[in-house]
C-alpha cells in the first residue's frame, strides 16, 4: 500500500531544506549505513557521495549526470535523490546560466529516460530512489521499481507543488 500524504510548505529552490521534505529524507536517508548519491546535489550534502554540474558548489564532482551515473557499478547504490530540473524549460535555464549548450538532446524526454535507466542500472535491489518533480513519475514500475510514498508540498499561489516519490527497487 502506497503512503500519501499532502503538506502546505514555503517554496524554496533548495528542495530538501523544506520542513516536510527535510523530514522525509531523515527518514529513508541513512548514509551513516547507507551508500546513497545525489547527481544534482547543488548546496545539499544529504547523500555520500554528492554532484553537481555547476562548480560554484562544493560537490564531489561536477560532471553531467549520465557521466555521474556512470562511474558507478550495476546494483552498486543503495539510494539515490533524484532533484533534477523539473522541466525543459528549467533545464534550459541551468545550462544557459553555466555557459553550456542547450540542445534538442538534453531538452526531450529521452534526457530523463536515460537518466532514469542509469538509476536503475546501479541501484541494489531493495534499494531506494526519492524523486522530486512536478509528477509522481519517479524511475516507474516498467524498471522494477515499486512506490512505497508520495509527499505532495502545495506551496500556494502560483507556485507549482513539489511532488516527492520514495520507490523501493524489486528483486
Amino acid at each position: 500500500m502506497i503512503k500519501f500524504n499532502r503538506i502546505w510548505a514555503m517554496p524554496n529552490k533548495n528542495t530538501f531544506s523544506i520542513k516536510p521534505i527535510k523530514e522525509l529524507l531523515s527518514k529513508y536517508v541513512d548514509k551513516e549505513n547507507q551508500f546513497w548519491i545525489d547527481p544534482f546535489a547543488n548546496s545539499s550534502e544529504i547523500a555520500t557521495i554528492t554532484n553537481d554540474i555547476d562548480e560554484s558548489y562544493n560537490t564531489d564532482y561536477h560532471l553531467d549526470v549520465i557521466e555521474f551515473l556512470r562511474l558507478f557499478k550495476d546494483n552498486s547504490v543503495y539510494g539515490v535523490l533524484v532533484d533534477s530540473p523539473y522541466s525543459p524549460r528549467q533545464l534550459s535555464e541551468c545550462y544557459k546560466k553555466l555557459n553550456l549548450s542547450v540542445t534538442m538532446e538534453t531538452t526531450q524526454s529521452s534526457f530523463w529516460s536515460r537518466i532514469k535507466d542509469e538509476v536503475a542500472r546501479i541501484i541494489k535491489p531493495e534499494g531506494l530512489v526519492i524523486s522530486f518533480g512536478w509528477n509522481s513519475n519517479g524511475i516507474g514500475k516498467t524498471r522494477g521499481f515499486e512506490i512505497l510514498e508520495i509527499l505532495l508540498v502545495a506551496h500556494g499561489g502560483n507556485h507549482n507543488d513539489t511532488i516527492v516519490t520514495v520507490e523501493r527497487k524489486l528483486i
